[in-house]
């Protein structure tokens, strides 16, 4: 569910900054509690707890109880920041993660490293490219494995954003990391593969669903993309809210994001009620996450959408606010099947997606914004490699 799920479902690690540290060594002190952790169902049934039930002692309840009643709420860590106060329900695990663990020796998630880059599988590989590789999927496999301990929902793993414009290279990472997943005895159910939505990455995830293989698809910056990836069956479609917002504030000329301004809408809150009330009205099976949320008028507005990734203080404010009984129902869901039902699309609009038409109807917020996501992730991976390139072998090989 970065967003953990960056996520987790799913925000960024620096690699060598404070905040870092303390959400690592937050985790490490998490691993010691391990073996009293209760798992609940699979993610898509899991809300985040509020830590206690105000309701039944007082007769109220908190902002985040309401918010809780109409979609999953799910925190916006990686690694825990406050794991009592808001256990995460879904992780993600990247390239970003793995350079945090890597400046910070001491934590719980630096021998799932190691084992990776101890991995004889690897190590017998003549070329130093497939070494490489093969090192790097060790390392989101065992780490990835490590989080699947710690929360009861899916563990989202970062497929590698050089890939994003070949289809047959995507799926062959996914079955590779599948391949490394299986090894360490993590059963596919607990699994999601994060794909930037490109075309050819809707494509590969057309092609890993229909073997049964669920992934995540993000970056989704345009209805053609959400619409796509719907028509491919993708389990998860993620949408950046805040970003499509702050691109507005300082760009012209996209025409999605200019009919909603005329509307008087919020472009990312627009773009999710559209994808919404399409996965719903057509009957898709596509969950549609929301995440770049930045306060809790965001949540608000975002009521009946089936995830919500929500940053830390978000949560908090959430949690602290008591509602009177009287106020208890006045959060309105403004999503859900039925006003989905209602909502009228264009014909282009309902079009079978091609790569043609989708690469015409991709306007500039969504290619600047893909774009921009995809050098972040490739960045991330080079250096990864790069350090990996540093410290292997590790003491024990």
């Amino acid at each position: 569910m970065s967003s953990s799920l960056h996520s987790p479902l799913y925000s960024s690690l620096s690699s060598s900054s404070a905040l870092q540290e303390k959400k690592l060594r937050n985790a490490v002190n998490l691993s010691k509690s391990t073996l009293t952790f209760k798992p609940r169902r699979y993610f898509p049934l899991i809300r985040a707890s509020t830590g206690f039930s105000s309701s039944l002692d007082t007769g109220l309840s908190t902002e985040l109880d309401a918010v809780t009643s109409h979609s999953e709420i799910v925190p916006d860590t990686v690694i825990f920041d406050d794991f009592e106060k808001f256990p995460p329900t879904a992780a993600t695990v990247s390239s970003s993660l793995l350079l945090g663990i890597c400046g910070l020796p001491d934590t719980k998630f630096k021998s799932a490293v190691d084992r990776a880059l101890a991995d004889s599988e690897c190590y017998g590989l003549e070329n130093s490219d497939l070494q490489m590789s093969c090192f790097f999927n060790k390392a989101l496999a065992h780490v990835g494995g490590d989080l699947a301990k710690l929360v009861p929902g899916r563990v989202s793993t970062e497929v590698d954003a050089r890939l994003a414009y070949d289809t047959h290279g995507i799926v062959r990472k996914v079955h590779d990391l599948l391949k490394a997943y299986n090894e360490i005895e993590v059963p596919p159910e607990r699994l999601l593969f994060k794909i930037p939505a490109t075309w050819q990455g809707i494509e590969a995830s057309r092609v890993l669903e229909a073997e049964g293989i669920q992934t995540h698809l993000t970056f989704v910056y345009s209805f053609c993309q959400a619409a796509a990836a719907a028509q491919a069956g993708t389990s998860v479609i993620q949408i950046f809210v805040g970003r499509l917002r702050d691109w507005s504030r300082n760009h012209t000329g996209d025409s999605e994001i200019e009919s909603a301004l005329k509307r008087g809408e919020d472009p990312g809150m627009a773009l999710v009620t559209k994808a919404y009330n399409y996965i719903h009205k057509y009957g898709h099976k596509s969950k549609l996450m929301a995440a770049a949320v930045r306060n809790k008028q965001d949540v608000f507005n975002l009521l009946g959408v089936d995830y919500i990734i929500t940053p830390l203080k978000v949560l908090q404010s959430l949690k602290e606010s008591v509602t009177p009984p009287d106020e208890k129902y006045s959060f309105i869901r403004r999503l859900s099947p039925q006003s989905a039902a209602a909502f009228n699309f264009t014909q282009d609009e309902l079009q079978k997606w091609d790569q043609y038409s989708f690469s015409s109807a991709m306007g500039p917020a969504a290619v600047e914004l893909l774009s921009i996501g995809m050098d972040g992730y490739i960045n991330q991976a080079k250096r990864v490699e790069e350090l990996f390139g540093k410290i292997w072998p590790p003491p024990n090989v």
